[in-house]
């Protein structure tokens, strides 16, 4: 790094990428000098449950970093991401963070548009609102140009979709450095057995391959009195697609991405079905409570998926391939007579969660190339192409899932908005039917 390098100077080399010109690098001066500030400025936007872990993570590396600014559109939420970001918990496995949280009054920023003001405080900027807001904030960070960790899904439908994709390439043209919380991608079970399976050959070609996310499901919020329809739906965000994309979009997207990864590419089309089963109440909105999709690769290679969120059934969250030579999961590969030839032993694993945000940091001191926001937003994509096949009864190919000009998003946001997606006189929400709901 370029010791005469300062922090003054890395503003100035912000603004000139904010404005639309591409740096070599974004360096920040070592800790060894200790007459320049080396702080690394975060800000926070989307202070819930994930984006308090994200926080804590963020807070954890080994780099000089500070948080500097929070936004979220409930009060509440900033206020319980603060409280955990700040009080020292007794039998904590976490190393306190609260000598690195420096957030005043006056750099809480509560609505919709406080991140506008948060993102502009900050070098690097952590998105963990609901997923449906994802492409609307990785934008304005791109177009500030900050470094972005941002979590997983990163849309809810295909124009969010594309937006990310542009603000994707223009976040390459100014050297952005994007880490998407697929966080298998930095887990060293996950790691090894890519190496054994695709660098090594293990299993031989890979012909099949089945995922799932099958649990109980995750909480839900009941209506309050005098709550707006759109805070109603934000506050119980996970059961609306504009807001979640429903669970194959929101969880098992993680099972999707690993074969993608695994298998070097995204499928051609799915074919899918699925429904409301057990979660039927008004309270769980418009979503489904099963999906079982069949996605083709180019090669005919199929992936057969499968999510549900049932209380009182069979658990599993995995990923399996099928190859030539023998067969794979996550830290184990067998051959085809089902023995155990290799398994990793989970020694010096470090949680990926936290990797991915030390490997982000790292990249952003040593000017390391890194931007996962193509993947992410394919990976995001495959799953909304599975719940449009699921909705619609439909085979939905990819290219048409990515050009689908169904867009879920309201076309403004304040609380007295009506989100698209709206009840009926008895509190009941319009579900998919196949055979009648619109594919794309």
């Amino acid at each position: 790094m370029n010791s005469n390098f300062s922090r003054r100077d890395f503003v100035k080399a912000s603004a000139v990428v904010a404005g639309g010109l591409s740096v070599t690098s974004l360096p920040f001066q070592s800790a060894a000098n200790s007459s320049v500030d080396d702080t690394i400025k975060v800000a926070l936007v989307g202070c819930g449950g994930r984006g308090t872990g994200a926080a804590f993570q963020a807070l954890s590396v080994k780099e000089n970093v500070k948080l500097v600014a929070m936004a979220d559109a409930f009060r509440d939420r900033i206020d319980y991401a603060y409280k955990n970001l700040t009080t020292e918990k007794e039998n904590s496995k976490r190393q306190s963070v609260k000598s690195r949280v420096d957030v005043p009054e006056e750099r809480k920023f509560v609505g919709f548009d406080g991140y506008k003001q948060a993102i502009a405080l900050a070098d690097v900027v952590i998105l963990t609102t609901p997923p449906g807001f994802r492409p609307i904030h990785f934008e304005e960070a791109v177009r500030q140009g900050k470094h972005v960790f941002m979590e997983k899904p990163v849309a809810t439908d295909a124009p969010g979709i594309r937006r990310v994709l542009a603000a994707a390439e223009e976040s390459k043209k100014k050297n952005l450095k994007v880490v998407v919380g697929l966080q298998r991608h930095y887990q060293k079970s996950y790691l090894e057995t890519y190496k054994k399976v695709i660098d090594e050959g293990a299993i031989g070609d890979i012909v099949a391959a089945r995922c799932y996310w099958n649990n109980d499901g995750v909480w839900v919020k009941e209506r309050e009195a005098g709550q707006t329809e759109m805070a109603y739906q934000m506050r119980n965000w996970y059961y609306f697609n504009w807001l979640c994309g429903d669970h194959i979009n929101e969880q098992h997207i993680h099972n999707i991405d690993v074969i993608n990864w695994f298998k070097g590419g995204y499928p051609v089309d799915a074919v899918a079905m699925g429904g409301r089963q057990i979660r039927t109440d008004k309270k769980f909105g418009e979503i489904y409570d099963h999906h079982a999709v069949e996605f083709k690769y180019a090669d005919g290679m199929v992936l057969a998926s499968y999510c549900r969120h049932q209380p009182g059934t069979v658990s599993d969250v995995s990923e399996h391939l099928v190859g030539t030579k023998g067969r794979a999961t996550e830290g184990k590969i067998f051959d085809l007579k089902g023995n155990s030839i290799w398994r990793h032993r989970g020694e010096g694993d470090k949680d990926p969660y936290q990797v991915e945000h030390d490997v982000l940091f790292d990249s952003i001191v040593n000017n390391k190339p890194i931007n996962d926001a193509e993947r992410g937003a394919y990976s995001t994509l495959t799953a909304i192409m599975g719940r449009m096949a699921s909705y619609s009864g439909k085979r939905v190919k990819w290219e048409e899932a990515l050009n689908s000009n169904i867009d879920l998003m309201p076309e403004k946001f304040t609380w007295d908005t009506l989100p698209k997606t709206l009840p009926d006189k008895d509190g009941w929400y319009q579900i998919a039917m196949p055979g009648k709901t619109k594919a794309v």
